[in-house]
């Protein structure tokens, strides 16, 4: 009977792989790395903590989930650890409805892992990940060109430097393309200063078709002070979107200048807001919409997950009573 079990299970696993290998290619396609988030219960510092929450958290693979729940296709690339803790990152954003067949395991390095230390920051161990080993050929059988929108990050030229010459394949391949390619500049600090990190990101911008960049980052960066600020540094991509927290965003494009006011909300946690939002925004555009509803969508994917714990929450979920 257990052998039997085994091979049903075995069967299954190998109709749904030819069925997702056949699909069409999804809407969006967002490639970078993922890691096991391991957070207290409280908000008790991590030299005090006993009990503890495992969860995932990951730029890139946050995009692609709001966008499937939002009732678009969306595919997440990356690499993971051929180990318990790759595997369950890779159920866990599966079960959003991401199309994972572009996942792969690597048995020769871990999955990437990071705490969060109430009142002390986030401490990273993500060093020799195997999604840090990505490369060119990592995304070779990927059809980036028949997406219709693929989402990198500035996260990713930062974990090595065969991950930052697969960003600029990426964007070769996309801007040879119909493909938009959207960017969100997330500067990491703990990945790079921002001496070295502002030059890289400025120029990855001005080759992408659609940018987010946080006002307060672009300050850190290039020493911007207002949206129009960012506008004149960030000029070649069609779409520019400037979010100034809870003030709101604004959206430079051909129609025009759009500024859209962020929805009051009281915050239980801010980590994930800004994937949610670009998430949302980019759900409207998937969608054909006008530059107001796109920003307005971002907003209200915000304001859900600011009310929660949690970097991906269902449409109408919050835990903030909780």
């Amino acid at each position: 009977m257990h052998m039997l079990q085994r091979s049903l299970r075995a069967l299954h696993t190998l109709v749904i792989m030819t069925i997702m290998t056949a699909a069409a290619t999804p809407a969006l396609i967002a490639i970078g790395e993922t890691m096991l988030l391991v957070t207290p219960t409280d908000a008790t510092p991590l030299a005090e903590a006993e009990d503890v929450r495992l969860s995932i958290g990951g730029a890139e693979s946050n995009i692609a989930a709001h966008v499937a729940i939002l009732g678009q296709s969306a595919a997440w690339v990356s690499r993971l650890g051929d180990e318990v803790l790759g595997h369950r990152v890779h159920r866990a954003v599966a079960a959003h409805g991401v199309d994972t067949r572009w996942v792969g395991f690597d048995p020769t390095a871990p999955t990437g892992v990071y705490f969060k230390d109430p009142g002390h920051g986030v401490r990273y161990y993500r060093a020799g990940s195997a999604a840090s080993r990505m490369t060119p050929e990592t995304i070779a059988e990927v059809p980036l060109e028949d997406a219709r929108i693929v989402h990198v990050s500035g996260i990713t030229p930062a974990l090595s430097a065969s991950c930052a010459a697969m960003i600029d394949t990426v964007i070769d391949r996309v801007a040879a393309s119909p493909a938009l390619l959207s960017f969100d500049v997330n500067h990491r600090a703990a990945l790079w200063s921002a001496s070295e990190a502002a030059p890289v990101l400025l120029a990855l911008a001005n080759r992408a078709d659609i940018v987010f960049v946080g006002l307060d980052e672009a300050e850190t960066l290039w020493g911007c002070r207002t949206a129009a600020d960012v506008r004149a540094l960030v000029s070649a991509p069609s779409h520019l979107v400037v979010k100034d927290g809870a003030v709101g965003a604004t959206e430079f494009s051909p129609d025009g200048v759009m500024f859209v006011p962020a929805i009051p909300t009281e915050v239980v946690e801010a980590v994930g807001a800004g994937d949610a939002f670009a998430a949302g925004y980019l759900s409207g555009v998937l969608n054909g919409s006008s530059p107001h509803e796109s920003l307005r969508r971002g907003h209200e994917r915000a304001h859900l997950v600011l009310q929660s714990t949690h970097d991906v929450v269902g449409v109408g979920e919050t835990d903030a009573a909780g």
